[in-house]
């Protein structure tokens, strides 16, 4: 069986609305659970190739502070 995890995890999502993907990732994050975390990878991932360099310089402020 060949599945292409990144594919699935968009197709799961794809046509989500923002409150629908805010569950998503607030769930993700509350069960703390580790098989959510490739899921959580391909949403960034999506916010990452999506956002403007000032906002990629914002997030990497945040990320810097919150690894602190």
């Amino acid at each position: 069986m060949n599945l292409n995890l990144r594919n699935a995890i968009l197709h799961n999502v794809s046509g989500n609305t923002q409150d629908q993907l805010e569950d998503t990732i607030v769930d993700a994050i509350q069960n703390g659970e580790e098989k959510m975390l490739p899921g959580l990878g391909v949403l960034f991932e999506v916010i990452w190739k999506n956002s403007s360099e000032d906002e990629k310089k914002e997030m990497l402020t945040t990320l810097e502070k919150g690894v602190k």
